[in-house]
């Protein structure tokens, strides 16, 4: 077969079956993706003879004698960009960046005619972080990046500056190396709910050609441990064996075959002979908790850190201020009802995967997926007894993580293969394996009640709390615990109380998801106050400002008041604001006759990283050239940290952000980074960053103003020079000079992550319902945000779009379903229902003014937040078009058309005259 990619000729013959996608890759156009595996996402695409395909699901024995162009090869010889890159690049029209290779392949190739339908252009390509705003501004033109600037970085739109390699597909992810003598791993996954291990036979499966091992719990180190990443590892249950002789899920690993091939690893799977007694299992949290049900983890409740293994309960909380019997007796209405949220995937376009080896030093290193590489560490560490100087954990660009990556679901196996084996390993999650193997947003049950005067003062408030964990704790109680946190404290009552509990069942275990509970206890909370303000004759939003939080008012919930938590600047009066305009304006989309109208409104609050210290260390110097060097702890996986981080250096050290190399994600590179998680990437390793420059700077000035033996106060820092009066010393000049005395021009920045700030969101909607499909149609989104200082607009209000462009998909039609065994229905993207082009609508961004006094340069988290008040904002407008109150999620169409046919079926008593 002979085949032209990018101008180079190849002749190789692909393998039996082989897919165009990996034909490609195994010859290094790491520009193309995989996504799904299914032709679902899009992220593959390439052109043949000009044509785009999708390369996953495109035989590779169909190029032969074609010309195949990828990402790589849309610039021009010389190196000149496609016009499309160039576009992609000015809008900065991603996150991640891995979708983009696919949508830039995709959009260059359209016609004058297909640009004119994107929602059609763009129906086989997925986005998961942007909420095509950012796309669509790219493909029409629009440009938002500004150019760099000496000492003025901060609050600017500069771009990202991976960006060039994003769009010519060079930017490197986790697999996108190559690694000679690389063996491949593959999962056999349990095909029961709750089983125990009697036999397992591996004779057969050693037998395949090209099968180096097989690995069995036997195989296994007996340590107890959680995959949860915190910096406190002793919050987490320590419920999880590497591999166990019990399984507690369907789809949990049982054994891990190592071969030349995945094609060898994945026959020895099948080849793998397991005899299980089969246990009985529990499904249901709630029937979970009842005397007699199946215990998942009959483990030493001290040792494991399990409240009630007996139970099922890994983790409770119970608390109450004031007396809520008395304020309930005390209202003159009260609310009660019980909402249900359904579990999410958190669809990252990078599956998860890390390649593991042993460096020349005999060190093990991993290559990994990962937002906290350096808690991985840490972890493996003290799983196989090594010191953490023997052990290095990298990550390259993270495709994604919502969460899902703060866990370690492969490092561990995958180093358990490399120790043995001695040899390069690769463990890459197939798309259903993410559904089934790695973890899901947590499903809530929240009984809500709530009791207000006629006047409209909210009295009292009541939570009951049951959150399904699934078959390992993970993050399940520290989930359960902030889910009660701040949705009960953002309304001031006299009188709380919370009882919550975090349950085991034998289901697909749950782990950190954007938001971290909240969003799920405010779809709750939010929905029953709009509900009693609509009851007392209120304006839901007027009786939402009456009650909500103000500057000066403690943040009690019923669990206590956390000493270092501050309403360190405040803008929810302001969110109020912008939601008072929106309503009062008129809505520039209309609503088709016959469908129903309405708005709704939700609030949300939330803290900056998690309690007990969230670590973050950086390190700047100056470069032989006079340029800078910025080294970081946290990961980037289109949170857009990278930029920040730079911006800030750039400002302190008065130069321009091209001039500042950034170094992050490796356990070599800086001391330690908790991770890029609880929305810290720019509130404390942002403060990291600021510390370490501002010292650095300070250092410049002293070291230039003893050698030229001029005051101190004369120096000033410009781009690559020290300025003094009547002349300038360039930093290569002075890095010379240090270097010849001994003096390191390097300084370290460090900030334990406390005290913690708030930052505040607002989300409106006003939507239009089809009453006879059920059909809801958004008209008009804004959103508010209080993100204090914004150190990147552009950059910012794309995390708040992508933000809720995820919730939107979690609201209206994402559900991981599992059948009567447990084992999930939705293990593809085009049965999981992931939002497209087409069901995303432009949201308006408002951001307040306001400066926060902990944060670095005054600004505040935006990563997660943006998620929580989504889903509550659509009920209340669901609500308020058509008169019912839904209490469970998704708002599907069937389940709302359901919903308005009983109403239009119930008899109503005769009106009175």
């Amino acid at each position: 077969m002979r085949i032209e990619v990018n101008g180079r000729s190849h002749e190789a013959e692909p393998r039996p079956g082989q897919c165009l996608r990996t034909y490609l890759r195994d010859r290094g156009w790491f520009g193309v993706k995989k996504g799904c595996d299914a032709g679902d996402c899009g992220a593959c695409t390439v052109h043949v003879d000009g044509e785009p395909v999708h390369s996953c699901v495109y035989p590779a024995f169909r190029a032969d004698g074609r010309t195949v162009t990828t990402v790589e090869g849309l610039a021009s010889p010389e190196g000149e960009l496609h016009p499309v890159q160039q576009r992609f690049l000015d809008a900065q029209g991603f996150q991640c960046g891995f979708c983009t290779a696919g949508f830039l392949m995709t959009t260059a190739a359209l016609s004058e005619d297909q640009l004119g339908d994107l929602p059609r252009a763009f129906k086989g390509n997925l986005c998961r972080c942007t909420g095509y705003r950012a796309i669509e501004d790219a493909v029409r033109g629009v440009r938002h990046v500004e150019e760099p600037s000496p000492g003025e970085s901060v609050g600017r739109n500069l771009p990202a500056p991976a960006g060039p390699q994003v769009v010519t597909g060079t930017a490197r992810y986790t697999f996108d190396i190559e690694v000679p003598g690389l063996l491949h791993m593959k999962l056999l996954r349990s095909p029961h709910a709750h089983a125990r291990i009697t036999a397992i036979d591996t004779s057969a499966a050693l037998r395949v050609p090209g099968v180096h091992a097989v690995l069995t719990h036997h195989d296994a180190p007996e340590r107890h441990y959680s995959t949860a990443r915190h910096e406190h590892p002793e919050e987490d249950p320590a419920d999880t064996r590497l591999l166990d002789d019990t399984v507690r899920h369907v789809g949990q690993r049982v054994a891990a075959v190592v071969a030349d091939s995945e094609a060898a690893a994945e026959e020895g799977c099948r080849r793998v002979e397991v005899t299980y007694e089969v246990l009985p299992a529990v499904l249901d949290p709630e029937e979970a908790m009842r005397p007699g049900a199946p215990v998942v983890h009959d483990k030493d409740p001290s040792a494991a850190r399990i409240s009630r293994p007996r139970a099922n309960v890994v983790g409770e909380a119970h608390g109450e201020i004031g007396d809520v019997e008395a304020g309930f007796a005390a209202a003159d209405l009260v609310y009660e009802e019980t909402f249900r949220t359904q579990r999410v995937q958190h669809a990252s376009l990078e599956t998860h995967g890390a390649v593991g080896l042993l460096d020349e030093d005999g060190r093990l290193t991993v290559r990994t997926s990962s937002q906290t590489p350096f808690l991985t560490r840490r972890a493996l560490c003290a799983l196989f007894d090594l010191p953490e100087d023997r052990v290095r954990v990298v990550a390259g660009r993270v495709g994604g993580g919502f969460g899902g990556k703060q866990e370690m679901l492969v490092e561990d196996i995958v180093a358990l293969a490399v120790l043995r084996l001695r040899r390069p390993v690769k463990l890459e999650y197939t798309r259903a394996e993410q559904f089934h193997g790695a973890t899901t947003r947590h499903p809530f049950t929240v009984r809500v009640k709530a009791g207000a005067r006629r006047d409209g003062t909210l009295t009292a408030l009541q939570l009951e709390v049951v959150s399904n964990t699934g078959a390992y704790g993970n993050h399940g109680p520290a989930v359960m615990f902030h889910s009660v946190g701040e949705s009960t404290a953002m309304y001031r009552a006299a009188h709380k109380k919370v009882d919550a509990y975090s349950v085991y069942t034998h289901t697909v275990p749950a782990g950190a998801f954007r938001g971290y509970g909240l969003g799920q206890v405010l779809f709750a909370v939010e929905s029953a106050l709009d509900e009693l303000a609509r009851r007392l004759g209120l304006d839901p939003v007027g009786f939402k400002a009456r009650n909500m939080i103000g500057p000066g008012d403690a943040m009690l919930t019923p669990g206590g008041h956390e000493e270092d938590l501050h309403i360190a600047s405040y803008g929810l009066d302001q969110c109020m604001s912008v939601v008072r305009r929106a309503r009062a304006q008129p809505c520039p989309r209309e609503a088709p006759d016959g469908w129903l109208v309405g708005e709704g409104t939700a609030l949300s609050m939330i803290a900056t990283g998690p309690p007990g210290g969230h670590i973050a260390d950086a390190r700047a110097a100056v470069l032989p050239d006079g340029s800078f060097d910025l080294a970081v702890g946290t990961a980037e996986f289109g949170n857009g940290t990278t930029t920040v981080h730079r911006q800030i250096a750039a400002g302190e050290l008065t130069t321009t952000v091209d001039l500042i190399t950034i170094r992050q994600s490796d356990t070599d590179v800086v001391r330690h980074d908790t991770g890029a998680f609880a929305s810290t990437g720019t509130v404390v390793a942002g403060k990291a960053t600021l510390r370490a420059a501002r010292a650095l700077a300070d250092l410049l000035l002293d070291f230039a103003a003893a050698r030229l033996r001029v005051p101190r106060a004369d120096c000033r820092l410009a781009p690559e020079a020290v300025l003094y009066p009547g002349g300038r010393l360039a930093l290569k000049e002075l890095y010379a000079a240090a270097r010849a005395v001994g003096v390191e021009l390097a300084a370290d920045g460090h900030f334990g992550g406390t005290p913690r700030s708030v930052a505040f969101n607002a989300q409106w909607f006003r939507v239009a319902v089809d009453p006879g499909t059920g059909e809801i149609r958004i008209l008009r989104s804004v959103h508010a945000a209080d993100a204090g200082k914004v150190m990147n607009p552009m950059q910012c209000r794309g995390q708040v779009e992508g933000g809720v462009a995820q919730a939107l998909g979690a609201a209206l039609f994402e559900h991981v379903r599992l059948d009567a065994r447990g084992a999930v229905e939705t293990a593809a993207f085009r049965r999981y229902r992931l939002p497209q082009y087409a069901d995303v609508p432009r949201t308006e961004v408002h951001f307040m003014e306001t400066a926060d006094a902990i944060g670095p340069l005054g600004a505040k988290s935006m990563s997660e937040s943006p998620f929580n008040p989504v889903a509550p904002a659509l009920a209340n407008a669901l609500r308020d078009a058509t008169g019912v109150r839904f209490t469970e999620l998704p708002l599907t169409r069937d389940r709302v058309w359901r919903a308005l046919d009983a109403v239009r079926r119930t008899p109503r008593p005769p009106v009175s005259p």
